[in-house]
């Protein structure tokens, strides 16, 4: 317990510390003609830190809305910041002015993954590297792997123990570990290389969100070591590709060989490691967060159950009950299954915001964004504006028969920053709903209402629930 209240009271102190020379260095700010949005700075130096992790994160942000309107300013970790809740306030920060805000992360966290991952760069090196990315993701190339990405899939689902209660989102984190794997090397990644990632992936997963305290045996600590291991054996793997001489296709293949207009290699090892690493944590908590939650909600209405089943049921008649296999054209014709999913991404809104820091001073809509201010386009609040989805606290796939107004539905983000996975996450997460409703029968366990947040909203436990084989001609 001594422990406990140091770390906390040492974090309090930093922040105080790193708020007071903020404040001081940006004081000038204040002074001039344009006013800063409104809202609340909490109290001196640590802001309303305590109030966001005291209660829902979901509940702070709308109540902040629902006070100051749709763009408003609080203070929180240590830094000032702007809050936007409009689908025109995220366009003007993601992508109209997006050379105006910097994607920001903490430092232990680009330090877990890499700082030459996609998703903490920008200007040139990040449009070669995105470039490479969605090439390795487009659906020309997805369209090759539905068949291994259905051996995933029907192979984890038959490894569970039937009848038994699973950790659902821990479940959907190994199947999501074992697609982003796929993806990236191939279907000839050798098995004791698979079992060191895993298992060293998992250590620095767990350690991503811990306290960056990094002295001995702490979590933190344990990931930093293991983020080591995990570019040794990415450096083993693109040693014996380049000793047998092998050019592969998959996204390693595809950033070890990329050159420049003068022939030359692009990329070092470390910057090909710091993206692998990226990819396999942007391909994973995410996917398996939403895969939870459509089972979550699929489990809570069987009417809708019912008719997600008689849609992938004839595709399984098709495949003469599942002796042939998916198709990409078979998964683009689930449209129900596709609305459901974007329902879900709206309902759950797994990314509920993205940060952004001010690189100048900005004006919007007469107010003030300093330089320097963390800025953050709320996703979930615009996802839950009644203005753009009616009832948006219902559950109702069938509100994306019609394409959403421009800007309001941004579950991979918008801009140069969006995910490059979308579609394979939803590839995934078809396949998967396939097999599940037409060979098993899955239930809920106990009335689940409470989320918990690592960092995604998933439901608290990890949605527990039984799956067993269905009888008759699909089991």
């Amino acid at each position: 317990m001594e422990i406990g209240y140091s770390v906390i009271i040492y974090t309090i102190l930093v922040l105080m510390l790193v708020s007071y020379v903020f404040m001081r260095k940006h004081k000038r700010k204040f002074n001039g003609k344009l006013r800063l949005p409104p809202g609340s700075m909490g109290l001196p130096y640590i802001g309303e830190t305590l109030q966001l992790y005291s209660q829902d994160p979901n509940v702070f942000f709308t109540n902040k809305q629902k006070r100051y309107g749709e763009i408003f300013k609080t203070h929180i970790l240590g830094c000032p910041c702007v809050m936007l809740a409009s689908p025109e306030a995220a366009r003007f920060v993601l992508v109209k002015q997006a050379h105006l805000f910097k994607p920001t992360y903490p430092r232990s966290k680009e330090r877990m993954i890499g700082p030459s991952a996609l998703f903490f760069t920008q200007g040139d090196y990040h449009m070669r590297i995105r470039k490479l990315v969605q090439s390795c993701l487009s659906p020309e190339a997805l369209r090759a792997i539905v068949p291994e990405i259905e051996r995933i899939v029907v192979s984890m689902l038959d490894s569970l123990d039937h009848g038994q209660v699973i950790n659902t989102f821990h479940t959907m984190k190994k199947l999501s570990f074992d697609v982003g794997i796929l993806t990236i090397f191939g279907g000839k990644l050798e098995e004791r290389y698979k079992v060191e990632l895993k298992k060293n992936y998992f250590i620095v997963d767990k350690g991503y969100n811990s306290f960056p305290t990094n002295i001995p045996w702490t979590l933190y600590n344990r990931a930093i070591q293991a983020r080591k291991r995990l570019s040794e054996i990415l450096s083993e793997i693109m040693h014996e590709r380049r000793k047998k001489g092998e050019v592969e296709k998959d996204l390693l293949g595809c950033l070890m060989e990329s050159r420049d207009e003068k022939g030359e290699l692009q990329l070092n090892d470390e910057q090909i490691s710091d993206n692998i690493i990226g990819v396999l944590f942007a391909a994973q908590d995410t996917t398996a967060s939403v895969l939870t939650w459509i089972l979550k909600y699929l489990g809570e209405d069987p009417k809708l159950l019912e008719a997600v089943k008689v849609e992938q049921m004839g595709i399984y008649e098709t495949n003469e009950c599942g002796s042939q296999p998916l198709t990409w054209a078979q998964t683009r014709s689930m449209t129900l299954t596709n609305r459901v999913i974007l329902e879900t991404l709206r309902m759950a809104s797994i990314i509920s915001f993205t940060f952004r820091e001010a690189v100048a001073d900005v004006e919007y809509k007469g107010f003030l964004i300093p330089k320097g201010w963390k800025v953050m386009p709320l996703f979930r609040n615009i996802h839950h504006n009644p203005d753009f989805f009616s009832e948006p606290d219902k559950f109702d796939p069938s509100r994306f028969m019609n394409a959403p107004k421009p800007n309001t539905f941004l579950p991979f983000g918008s801009g140069v920053h969006a995910c490059p996975g979308n579609e394979l996450a939803k590839l995934e997460i078809l396949i998967l709903v396939h097999h599940l409703v037409t060979k098993y029968r899955f239930e809920v366990v106990g009335y689940q209402t409470e989320i918990e947040y690592g960092p995604f909203p998933v439901p608290r436990h990890g949605l527990p629930a039984r799956l067993r084989r269905a009888p008759g001609p699909s089991a």
